[in-house]
Parts: C-alpha cells; sequence; structure tokens
C-alpha cells in the first residue's frame, strides 16, 4: 500500500474498513468526535468555544472565520477552510475524502456535507470523493452536498437542495436531485 491513509482516501482510493492502517483514521475521527463533544456541550461564549475549534482544526482556523455549534466533524484533518467564511448551526461533515471551503463562503444552518460511500458489493469499502466549495458560495439551509461535487465561485444552492452534480460558479441551483435554477451576477 505504502501511502498514508488519509491520502489514499483523499486520492478516492478504495480502503476497506478492516485494513490494520484505517485504525490510525478511526483514531482521529474518535477525537474529532471528543472535540466536537466538547464544543457542542460549551457555553455558547466565543471565548470558551474558539480554542476547541482550533484544536479540532489542529490550529489551521482562520481568525477572520466563524463556526456556531452545534457541529459534527468526523475527519477534521481533512479539512480545509479559507478566510472570512460563516458556518451557521448544526454543519455535519463526513471529510473522510476531503472537503475544501474556500474564502468567503457562507454556509447557512443543518447542512450536510459527504465525502464518502461504499462499495456496492462489499460495503467494508470505503470511496471516498472530494468536495469543493468555491469562494463565494452561499449554500443554503439543509443543503445536501454529496462525494465529488465541486460548487463554483459565487454559486446559491437553494434551501434543502441535494447537490448531486457540480455546479457552474455565478448560478443558482435547488431541487432533490439539485438543478439549475439562473444565473446570477458576478461579485
Amino acid at each position: 500500500m505504502g501511502k498514508d491513509i488519509f491520502e489514499r482516501l483523499r486520492k478516492g482510493n478504495d480502503v476497506n474498513m478492516a485494513d490494520p492502517d484505517y485504525g490510525k483514521a478511526i483514531a482521529h475521527m474518535m477525537e474529532c468526535n471528543k472535540i466536537c463533544h466538547k464544543i457542542n456541550a460549551s457555553e455558547p461564549v466565543q471565548a470558551d468555544i474558539r480554542p476547541l475549534e482550533n484544536q479540532l482544526f489542529d490550529g489551521n482556523l482562520d481568525e477572520t472565520s466563524y463556526i456556531m455549534p452545534p457541529l459534527q466533524i468526523d475527519f477534521a484533518c481533512q479539512m480545509k477552510l479559507g478566510k472570512h467564511v460563516f458556518i451557521n448551526h448544526s454543519l455535519t461533515c463526513m471529510a473522510a475524502g476531503g472537503i475544501t471551503i474556500d474564502d468567503g463562503v457562507m454556509i447557512g444552518p443543518n447542512v450536510r456535507i459527504v465525502t464518502d460511500n461504499h462499495n456496492f458489493k462489499d460495503r467494508m469499502v470505503l470511496r471516498c470523493k472530494p468536495v469543493h466549495i468555491g469562494k463565494n458560495a452561499w449554500i443554503g439551509v439543509g443543503a445536501i452536498i454529496l462525494p465529488g461535487v465541486t460548487v463554483g465561485e459565487n454559486a446559491v444552492i437553494a434551501a434543502g437542495a441535494v447537490v448531486t452534480k457540480d455546479v457552474e460558479p455565478n448560478t443558482i441551483v435547488g431541487g432533490n436531485p439539485a438543478k439549475f435554477i439562473k444565473r446570477i451576477a458576478p461579485d
């Protein structure tokens, strides 16, 4: 195998959850679970929550970005958040395959971002695809973004949308599955 388990997940290599290397991923996931629990159980005071969020993201959370608890993130080491990102409450990220959230992104409450799936013939095998949310995108309340999706710059995902395919820059999509609604002027 040779490659680090996290690199294998990011690259979309099949990863059997019985693989001894996957134990490193489980250990990281359990640590993220503990930190998320501490965040979610904290008083809603930024001075108490911010250090825990920084711990979750290994010190890589920009000071201009804000995440409102509660949240559930399983593989924070597989996430990159830009500057001036605002994430409202109840975010769930299944981030094994990697999630990149560029500068200026706004994410509404109860959004789910998923990067992993399973091989239908052997459900012990993970198949991940990264999700990339482009600069200044806006993700509406309750949207679900599925593995392998790229959301273009300035795009808007309507509330409740289930995004199964890439979203072009400067467009609005909505529905289940999400479909093109209209073009919007770039910022």
